[in-house]
């Protein structure tokens, strides 16, 4: 439970203070006494019970004053919810590297025909857009449940020079700003601030960004500073590493075309998938998309081939996607305070009528 206005705690000092000056009223009283010939008739008139009757209506008085500051320290409870509504950004890879046949016909061609399979298997309330990202990002397709725009959208992946996955991540969450105007865009740069209203620790807007990448990232914005602008908006990354750990397959980045062979960087300074700018360094820095979905509330999954992609996609929890949000609970706090304050008064009345 977290507490929007805590400076309120403050207010929990007047208990004690009342406590004491309740005590001091009633040891005032005791100066005025009146002598009875007999204690039997002040026992007859004030039986036992009394003396403690007397007490509950300032306890439950304290218990109203209780409710009342709990009520304006504005308690939250993050709640999650089921939701009919799922919003996904899939943001795909299409550095040079995915060009790699050891996953026929290569890498891209068969994440495109993944992506299409998981499209096709969505409801029809579930929208879906594409981010495509090499040495910068793009966005191919905002959210729509239109699936031809959506199958449109993946043909047009091509290859590029580069791998730029916290671009990726930043024009993913721009997607879903203007998308959603609940969800603020990106900032990038030494100056870049935070959310005006920063979800709180646990809650999730609903909807997820999918990250497939087959490599390292080598410019732009590093991936976790990235991921920490995700969980600032309560969105949650999922992030994929595609691929086998061969290092040295041969490249064809037009499978469908008869005449394109299968090649291989001379040199090493085509500069593509991964590494260095001058270079071309292959494999994927598991540990940095796992650290971006753990920190985001997502999950990190691995595929090397054709076949595990396609599960990977399909155990992905868009079926079950909720929404968090934050349950005010002043009103709980209140509710109590005015049963307390109207038992207190009735119990006053009841017991020490005014005639």
């Amino acid at each position: 439970m977290n507490f929007l206005w805590p400076g309120f705690f403050y207010l929990f000092g007047l208990i004690p203070i009342l406590v004491g000056f309740y005590i001091w009223i009633l040891r005032r009283r005791k100066r005025f006494t009146v002598r009875y010939p007999s204690l039997s008739l002040v026992r007859a008139a004030n039986p036992e019970r009394s003396r403690w009757k007397r007490h509950i209506p300032f306890v439950l008085f304290l218990l109203t004053l209780t409710g009342l500051i709990l009520a304006l320290v504005r308690p939250v409870s993050v709640v999650t919810l089921p939701t009919d509504k799922r919003t996904i950004i899939m943001a795909i890879d299409v550095s040079l590297s995915m060009c790699a046949i050891d996953i026929p016909p290569n890498r891209l061609e068969a994440a495109k025909a993944a992506a299409r399979t998981f499209i096709e298997q969505q409801s029809a309330g579930t929208e879906i857009g594409i981010v495509a990202f090499a040495g910068f990002a793009a966005v191919l397709q905002p959210p729509t449940s239109d699936r031809e725009l959506l199958f449109k959208a993946v043909e047009l992946l091509q290859p590029a020079r580069r791998t730029a996955i916290g671009s990726g991540i930043l024009k993913s969450i721009d997607a879903l700003a203007e998308f959603d105007e609940n969800i603020p865009p990106s900032t990038f740069g030494p100056s870049a601030s935070s959310p005006l209203a920063p979800f709180q620790p646990g809650a999730y807007h609903p909807a997820i960004i999918v990250v497939l990448t087959d490599g390292v990232s080598n410019i732009g914005p590093h991936p976790l500073d990235a991921a920490q602008q995700a969980l600032e908006r309560g969105l949650r990354v999922y992030t994929i590493g595609y691929g086998t750990e061969s290092n040295d397959s041969p490249f064809n980045c037009n499978p469908d075309n008869p005449n394109s062979q299968p090649f291989r960087f001379g040199g090493g300074n085509f500069g593509g998938g991964g590494g260095n700018p001058g270079g071309f360094r292959r494999g994927i820095d598991e540990e940095t998309l796992q650290e971006v979905a753990d920190l985001t509330g997502g999950a990190y999954f691995a595929a090397e081939s054709a076949t595990e992609l396609q599960d990977v996609f399909q155990n992905l929890p868009t079926e079950t996607i909720t929404k968090t949000e934050l349950t005010e609970l002043s009103v709980f706090f209140t509710a109590i305070a005015a049963l307390m304050f109207f038992l207190a008064m009735l119990l006053s009345m009841l017991w020490s009528p005014l005639s």
